[in-house]
């Protein structure tokens, strides 16, 4: 229901070709984890395997988010001739709380089970006994092992049938006309992005600049950006994105694989091109990128990660579009909730306001840029989850930022515990607020509150609690930041 999920296509060399329209934090780092497979298994590539990997060293974003990779192989091709991945976040996959989100794990290990390019099905046959042992292993083992066992099949049968979708393409057309068509849609993303730089510059020469904004905990997130217009725009317009600033390995689970830096910088540059392409790498070929080793944002293979997906990719969209100066901040977070009952564990992500740009107002309690994710109905919730009741789910009037353009509004969403559960949160923008830009005034941060027995008590942003039956659970989410100052009486933005 939550259509947590992504689905992509990739050529013989692992780049990005197209993706149906999911999760962005999923699709500009799955390339990497499919590159990762070809450099070490390269030689074993054979028609009919799945392999199977989380391990944000290879282009995992975190735990949760299992990637099932295919190789495609067609007649007479001794290679394989594409690639099909999926990339779905899984409700549990071990870890030291349910959910396998714990804000309080400081290694890797601690947050679940690692699949290294794990061999699931070869020769078209699972290994559900190999599967079993390695969603077993370990001192976190996955929890519900019939429904992780459920959920890999949906991915395997989706790669199957991507992977017979690629193949009647190619005996229609041909291996090099289809092949010269996977480069044409890259070329033209390419071509678009140098375009949209073009436009950026509007004449001048360079154009260029520092931005920085920060974690709830003071943790630093800063970007320089570099519009150069090259010796005959827009064609070899260029840009450089250097994270030099950025907060050193993070000591909790904030940090963000590489891959999922890239994700985020490949999600804005889509942005800038009012043309319908489809997500793929071309969009980076006209850009330098640096991320400096060792730090949040390109963290050792040791390092936790679980809230950096989700929280820091935020963050790191929010600065390079502030520094872009196309965008105030959005709300920073995806409000992660994970509850874990005695039979059950669910997670789910909460939208919030978008940031006011310099065209329009921002979006009232929508999920924003690194996810695309649903929210799960109230009667599916309720129905497959009795010890929970959702008591309030509105829009939180007035929480986005003052300006020419105001931004959107966060949303309420209110819970009762029929049952004890365990709650783990990973939230952001609690103690620091959604900035505006140009003047435009800053989003309302977000408060979680619970409330037993009559008395109240905000929670921190991040945190692992034990709840009771009778407790509600209130999470208020961030609106938008706001986009200018505000002009004189009368002017149209002035209520909403």
């Amino acid at each position: 229901e939550r259509l947590d999920f992504s689905c992509a296509v990739f050529d013989a060399q692992g780049h990005l070709v197209a993706n149906a329209p999911h999760v962005p934090v999923h699709l500009g780092a799955m390339g990497e984890a499919v590159r990762a497979l070809i450099t070490s298994h390269g030689e074993h590539l054979a028609s009919g395997q799945v392999y199977l990997d989380n391990h944000p060293a290879h282009g995992g974003s975190h735990l949760p988010d299992v990637t099932a990779i295919s190789p495609v192989f067609v007649p007479r091709q001794p290679r394989p001739a594409f690639f099909v991945a999926t990339r779905g976040h899984h409700a549990d996959i071990g870890g030291v709380t349910p959910g396998s989100m714990s804000p309080l794990s400081r290694r890797l290990d601690q947050e679940g089970v690692v699949l290294d390019r794990l061999l699931a099905v070869d020769d078209d046959h699972l290994r559900e006994s190999a599967l079993r042992a390695a969603l077993g292993a370990g001192p976190f083992p996955a929890r519900n092992l019939p429904e992780r066992l459920s959920d890999l099949a949906a991915q395997i049968a989706a790669n199957r049938h991507g992977a017979l979708v690629l193949q009647a393409l190619a005996a229609r057309h041909g291996l090099t006309e289809v092949h010269a068509y996977t480069r044409h849609v890259q070329a033209n993303a390419a071509h678009c992005i140098r375009g949209a730089l073009s436009a950026l510059l509007a004449g001048r020469d360079g154009l260029g600049g520092t931005f920085t904004d920060a974690l709830d905990d003071g943790t630093p997130i800063a970007v320089t950006l570099r519009i150069d217009a090259g010796e005959q725009p827009p064609d070899t317009c260029r840009l450089s994105v250097d994270f030099t600033g950025s907060g050193d390995r993070h000591p909790g689970a904030f940090n963000a694989p590489r891959a999922v830096v890239r994700a985020a910088l490949l999600y804005v540059l889509r942005c800038l091109v009012p043309d319908h392409i489809p997500l793929n790498e071309g969009c980076l070929w006209p850009v330098d990128l640096h991320i400096p080793p060792g730090s949040l944002l390109d963290p050792p293979p040791d390092a936790a990660v679980a809230a950096g997906n989700v929280e820091t990719s935020q963050r790191v969209v929010d600065v390079l579009l502030g520094a872009l100066g196309l965008a105030a901040a959005s709300q920073g977070t995806m409000n992660n909730v994970i509850l874990g009952f005695a039979n059950a564990q669910y997670y789910e992500t909460l939208g919030g306001g978008s940031g006011a740009t310099v065209f329009a107002d921002g979006a009232d309690a929508v999920q924003v840029h690194m996810t695309n994710t649903r929210i799960t109905d109230p009667e599916v919730l309720e129905q497959r989850l009795p010890g929970l009741l959702l008591r309030s789910f509105t829009i939180r009037r007035r929480s986005g930022g003052d300006g020419h353009q105001r931004g959107g509004d966060g949303l309420v969403r209110e819970y009762q515990l029929l049952a004890p559960a365990v709650l783990t949160l990973v939230t952001q923008r609690r103690l620091r607020a959604p900035f505006g830009l140009a003047g435009g005034a800053a989003g309302q941060p977000g408060r979680n509150l619970l409330v037993r027995a009559g008395n109240s008590q905000i929670l921190p942003p991040v945190g692992v609690w034990q709840l009771q039956a009778g407790d509600v659970l209130s999470i208020e989410t961030p609106g938008g930041g706001g986009y200018g100052r505000r002009l004189a009486q009368g002017h149209p933005q002035a209520s909403r």
